[in-house]
């Protein structure tokens, strides 16, 4: 079993050049580069009961997500991260010679927790657009399929599945878990179809749109008989009172929040733009996240990526092989984008 491959931490990035962490350009985790709401420090400085332990039936966090969302604080539940939940689901639903159905290329914490709990990864590659292949998933599923992960606008192509696909997914015998990680930056959602449909989750995150990927705090919406059985087998404290303190604060700041979603939409497309111009034979494949996926010609993106490493711009390369030839850019503010196009037409003329 492959364990993931999850980044460092600016000040790790920053010892490892002999520079200072302030000097690093980070655009290989998807992390909100205007943070959180300046609420969310206030909240944790006034707040009074660090030395009691947080409700481990989180009914504060999640009658806030109930209000937020829209939904019943019954149909809710909040993890230590989304990647909780991921895990929690695998535990719940996966046994030894369980089958799980997995998309890739796709975020590669699904295929670790199923193998955690003894289960096998049915491989259902999408088209050579990134689509979901309805038909070939149908025709994977067994007896013994149990599960299937769904990132929604996927990570790390980005498009979008839509509503008419994830419906036909639905209507398959297995549970399906929408990964809706990067809702906010796309506003399309099928939380709406959970009293419909028993067997849908909707998985969402505050790291990505409020900047408090260091907190942890992601969220489920599905049927309140999931969330019994979920409630019955997480840590009983797997929230910390600081994670609930700042969600209260990040839920009254939205405004803020969401305008800084804006921005860093709009500078998606000033990216896309600025490398489809200035890199031959470089392609951008349109997003619906944080974050575009580029190929490179001639097999140079591993050592793009490496190269501007070296100049202390960090991103992504994945060694899946849909993807090989492709890094991953998460978008940045202005200054940032700029000082990585530098920074990557310097390193590919001195390749050429």
């Amino acid at each position: 079993m492959k364990a993931y491959t999850a980044i460092d931490p600016p000040e790790v990035l920053a010892a490892r050049l002999g520079i200072s962490a302030s000097e690093i350009i980070k655009l290989d985790g998807n992390e909100n580069p205007y943070g959180s709401s300046p609420k969310v420090a206030l909240a944790l400085q006034a707040h009074p009961w660090y030395h009691v332990y947080p409700d481990p039936a989180q009914r504060g966090v999640r009658q806030a997500l109930s209000e937020y969302v829209g939904m019943n604080a019954d149909s809710i539940i909040a993890g230590f991260g989304s990647d909780e939940l991921i895990d929690l689901l695998a535990r719940l639903f996966v046994g030894i010679g369980d089958e799980v159905i997995d998309l890739p290329p796709t975020f590669g914490m699904y295929p670790i927790v199923v193998e955690t709990q003894g289960g096998q990864v049915i491989s259902v590659p999408r088209t050579k657009h990134f689509d979901v292949d309805v038909d070939a998933v149908a025709k994977a599923i067994t007896k013994n399929t149990k599960l299937l992960f769904l990132a929604n606008p996927n990570n790390p192509t980005g498009n979008i599945s839509s509503e008419k696909t994830i419906r036909q997914l639905l209507e398959l015998d297995l549970i399906v878990v929408v990964d809706e990680t990067y809702f906010e930056f796309c506003g399309k959602t099928v939380a709406h179809l959970v009293g419909k449909y028993e067997n849908l989750v909707v998985l969402r995150s505050l790291s990505k749109w409020a900047g408090l990927a260091g907190l942890r705090l992601g969220y489920g919406i599905m049927n309140p008989v999931i969330i019994e059985r979920l409630m019955t087998i997480k840590p009983p404290f797997n929230l910390t009172v600081a994670t609930e303190a700042a969600l209260v604060a990040t839920l009254a700041d939205r405004q803020l929040l969401m305008d800084r979603v804006h921005m860093l939409v709009a500078e998606r497309e000033r990216l896309t733009e600025l490398i489809t111009a200035n890199v031959t034979g470089a392609h951008c494949f349109p997003s619906e996240g944080n974050f575009i996926l580029c190929q490179f010609p001639d097999g140079i993106a591993p050592r793009v990526q490496s190269a501007l490493a070296q100049r202390g711009v960090f991103i992504r390369h994945f060694r899946d092989p849909h993807i090989s030839d492709c890094l991953r850019i998460s978008v940045g503010k202005p200054d940032q984008t700029d000082t990585l196009i530098k920074n990557l037409l310097e390193v590919i003329e001195e390749m050429s």
